[in-house]
């Protein structure tokens, strides 16, 4: 076995090792002192081995993409590669929710009573719910928000009232959007890989893109609209700063401003868009029209929301205070500063842990084709800022638990470190490396394949 593969075997073990650990000793932990607040940490989750009507169309998804996956991805034309691949992440996220069936796994996920849908009636005068948005945020305040509108800025719950208010009310309806929204995310990742690397990158990340473990919570959970909210922000940026049109700057600057105003840990993607301006083609310096639409765009959001009577910082105080109210005030640091990095193995897969092995090893190295190696550091610079606006968030003591869906939108920008994990072995040849790609695909599809018909993940 080539040496390459055998240190990637040796990550991907690390990998298993940080979660066994992180399980064994969490359940040490909540069965004597009860302070995790998870039933099967280091997730959210409880155990409950269960089939459902998803499951035969979870299995299809995942051996059709293993066995077809990298050689369309390899000669499809780009624009057919790019919708396919929103549409079956789609169809992987749906049937993989569906494990839980229509109900349980859809239609009900976003009307618990921690949940956005359990105050839209509290949004009938909209310009007086964001004026007095602030004081409903600390446990003890008079009519105080659920935990997860408590949590974020308001444009998160106005989302749901809005689709309320077109028709579009009730918890299918909300989990529809948030999974058929959320899915576009991968394309707008794939778009990213493109523009800042080359096509050739985007492609191979193609299949793994589709087959995430992280859609296990992306189905359903507002965190995956907030993902896909913030990779168009990033792809829609590269395109700018790659010489597209500036139009797509402004674009991005809306979709920034909304980033901030959906979860206030978003505001980390700046990280990931700090990358992107470093590694445009032309970037800003060589552009600065480009910050005239960027920043007004970026200025939208915000300045309509404080118009209406919202202040974020204030609003963002009280959730600190809010947060230490609640579990996390309880939940040990010491634990959860490791093991919400279990978490992250749980919804990127093996594959991605040898990918970022791969990553380091590209950044480190000094030989090779010029423009191959000089795409491939594009590439790992990008998924470098995105581990380090993970780590960030993880150091920060703000996320305590329940990560893989709060960190979906940094999770999903690791994936493209599996593109790193072949190479073709001659130019031209589709089928090039394709046999460890499979295995890598199939242990990715297993993942999320077992958790949801072994779990009952709490989204």
């Amino acid at each position: 076995m080539p040496r390459g593969r055998r240190l990637d075997l040796y990550a991907a073990g690390a990998a298993v090792l940080l979660v066994t650990t992180a399980v064994l000793v969490g359940r040490h932990i909540q069965g004597t002192s009860r302070t995790l607040f998870v039933n099967w940490p280091p997730l959210m989750a409880s155990w409950e081995p269960h089939l459902g009507p998803g499951t035969p169309m979870a299995v299809l998804v995942a051996i059709a993409t293993v066995a077809y996956g990298p050689g369309l991805a390899a000669r499809l034309p780009w624009r057919a590669l790019v919708p396919l691949t929103w549409g079956t992440a789609m169809a992987w996220i749906y049937s993989l929710a569906l494990i839980d069936g229509w109900h349980r796994g859809i239609a009900v996920r976003l009307t618990t009573r921690q949940e956005y849908l359990q105050v839209i009636d509290r949004f009938q005068d909209i310009p007086a719910a964001l004026r007095g948005f602030t004081g409903h945020i600390l446990l003890g305040s008079p009519g105080h928000w659920p935990a997860h509108v408590a949590g974020h800025p308001p444009a998160a719950p106005l989302t749901f009232v809005l689709l309320d208010r077109v028709g579009l009310g009730g918890g299918g309806w909300a989990g529809v959007w948030c999974v058929t929204v959320g899915a576009t995310a991968c394309a707008a990742v794939l778009i990213t890989v493109r523009a800042l690397a080359d096509e050739d990158l985007a492609r191979r990340t193609a299949p793994f893109l589709v087959l995430a473990p992280a859609a296990v919570w992306m189905g359903t959970s507002a965190d995956a609209y907030f993902a896909a909210v913030a990779a168009w922000a990033v792809a829609l940026l590269a395109l700018a700063v790659t010489g597209r049109s500036l139009w797509w700057a402004g674009a991005s600057g809306l979709l920034f401003g909304l980033t901030c105003y959906l979860s206030y840990g978003l505001t980390l993607v700046a990280l990931i868009a700090a990358a992107v301006l470093v590694l445009g083609r032309h970037g800003v310096r060589g552009r600065p029209a480009l910050l005239v639409p960027l920043l007004a765009g970026l200025a939208v959001v915000p300045t309509a929301f404080t118009l209406a009577g919202f202040n974020w910082w204030e609003a963002y105080q009280l959730l600190v205070t809010r947060y230490y109210q609640g579990a996390g005030g309880v939940r040990p640091y010491g634990y959860w500063v490791w093991a919400n990095l279990a978490c992250t193995v749980l919804i990127t897969g093996l594959a991605t842990a040898a990918g970022l092995r791969r990553t380091g090893a590209v950044l480190v190295r000094r030989r090779g084709d010029a423009p191959a190696r000089t795409a491939e550091t594009r590439l790992a610079l990008l998924v470098s800022a995105a581990l380090l606006a993970l780590l960030v968030a993880d150091l920060s003591g703000m996320s305590k638990a329940e990560t893989e869906r709060i960190w979906l939108p940094f999770a999903l920008w690791l994936l493209p470190a599996c593109a790193f994990l072949t190479r073709p072995q001659a130019p031209g040849s589709a089928r090039a490396g394709e046999t460890p790609v499979r295995a890598w695909l199939t242990a990715q599809a297993l993942l999320p394949l077992l958790l949801n018909h072994l779990l009952l993940t709490g989204w």
